[in-house]
């Protein structure tokens, strides 16, 4: 089944250019665009992702857009010219997956989208630059929460699993497995994978390591 991509930006020549790269992938298709996010989300189609600008003609600010998608538990990759850091980590600090350049090869944006969609940190250099040089967001521990979802991910249990024993719903556990890997991500311990975050849990004392 084709991923379903959705498109936040307010300019119809980049949406249609963007459009175009991801309609050619097999596995992709674009099933909604919108000027802003409301925009995007009044349509009621399903978003396996959603491109997002950093900047829109309506004034709002990227972490309340982004909040706001990751809220009904979509992943969003920003994209931009890259000369706007504190955006970027602003984007960073709210739960976006990474981000890429709007002069990106085609190629390299379907790499980004592909990765986001595996549930990994599209860490770009840019976006490594910018959240590297964000000491809050870098030296932010996880939450308790957050440690209680790496925990029993971690150690073996289903995103449905662990939803079932903290009373949350998959989508909220998923949305925590997201940002737990943003912030790992941005400190250069990435952990794509399932064991890369259980040896993460490891190295810091949140579960025990198994014999």
């Amino acid at each position: 089944m084709r991923k379903q991509i959705g498109i936040v930006d307010d300019h119809p020549a980049v949406i249609l250019g963007l459009s175009s790269i991801i309609n050619v992938n097999s596995g992709l298709f674009v099933s909604g665009v919108g000027g802003s996010v409301a925009e995007l989300l009044l349509q009621g189609a399903h978003f396996d992702l959603v491109l997002l600008d950093l900047t829109l003609g309506d004034g709002s600010r990227p972490a309340d857009n982004v909040r706001v998608l990751a809220s009904k538990g979509i992943p969003v990759l920003v994209y931009t010219s890259g000369d706007q850091p504190q955006l970027i980590r602003e984007a960073g600090r709210a739960g976006a997956m990474g981000m890429v350049r709007k002069t990106e090869r085609p190629k390299k944006i379907l790499e980004a989208i592909a990765s986001v969609l595996r549930g990994e940190v599209a860490a770009t250099t840019d976006w490594a630059v910018a959240i590297d040089a964000d000491d809050e967001f870098v030296s932010a521990a996880l939450t308790d929460r957050e440690m209680q979802v790496l925990a029993l991910y971690a150690s073996g249990e289903t995103a449905e699993r662990v939803a079932q024993q903290l009373f949350i719903s998959r989508e909220t556990v998923l949305d925590h497995i997201r940002r737990i890997r943003t912030k790992y991500a941005a400190i250069d311990r990435p952990a794509p994978s399932k064991l890369d975050l259980y040896r993460r849990a490891v190295e810091d004392g949140i579960i025990p390591r198994q014999r």
